[in-house]
């Protein structure tokens, strides 16, 4: 099974410095992470996303989740993923 935490941060520039703050606080149950925005250089889009793959306790996603996610402009959505046998 896969869990998959997806981030939608809006207004970057306010919200990203919160948003890393807490994902190096949670650092240890995050494997993997991708981030994506629109535009380049001085172009930049005011949104991005953070695909991020964990690993840990349900407690812990869970956690992890809910802390994104109380941020003004930021949303968030665990998915499990499994293959069915």
């Amino acid at each position: 099974m896969k869990t998959i935490l997806l981030i939608l941060v809006g207004k970057r520039a306010e919200s990203a410095v919160k948003v890393q703050q807490i994902l190096t606080a949670w650092g240890c149950i995050i494997k993997t992470r991708l981030g994506i925005h629109d535009g380049i250089m001085e172009n930049c889009s005011d949104e991005g996303l953070l695909i991020l793959e964990l690993h840990g306790t349900e407690e812990q996603k869970q956690e992890l989740t809910r802390k994104v996610s109380v941020l003004p402009g930021v949303t968030s959505k665990l998915i499990e993923l499994k293959l069915e046998e």
